[in-house]
């Protein structure tokens, strides 16, 4: 049984400045502000990435966004960060095993690990069929919305 999305792309859209052809988060199925959340990214033949890129798989890059967007909902969600802007500001630890290929559905699970004043640094994995096709660690500053 699918989990039931506790927040839909149009409240997503409403907490982050992505929009198309670059969001990338299409629903939120769990969310524990300041730990846990639990992101779907469908991935379809669709995307504008896919035209014309050889092989058909998803760019490593756009895998590193897709997950900065699901932690910045989780950061934003926190009580401290309401109402900002979070920026990536670097990635470690970043391993691909796995290429995302259209039809796959991506869960994304990020764990925040540390905050200090307007810092953070979660912990990242993306999955497809419950194996791990990437995992990161990813830094954010977090800062005054425009």
């Amino acid at each position: 049984m699918k989990p039931m999305p506790i927040l839909q792309a149009a409240e997503i859209q409403a907490m982050i400045p992505n929009r198309y052809p670059i969001c990338y988060i299409d629903s939120v199925t769990a969310l524990e502000p300041d730990q846990f959340i639990r992101a779907v990214k469908n991935v379809t033949i669709n995307e504008d990435f896919f035209q014309g890129y050889v092989p058909q798989m998803m760019p490593n890059t756009l895998l590193i966004e897709t997950l900065a967007q699901a932690a910045s909902i989780l950061i934003l969600k926190s009580p401290q960060f309401a109402h900002k802007t979070a920026y990536l500001g670097s990635v470690t630890k970043a391993e691909f095993l796995k290429p995302v290929v259209p039809g796959d559905v991506l869960v994304l699970e990020i764990t925040l690990t540390k905050v200090r004043q307007n810092m953070g640094v979660v912990h990242t994995q993306a999955l497809v069929d419950g194996e791990m096709i990437c995992q990161a660690e990813l830094h954010f500053v977090v800062g005054a919305t425009d």
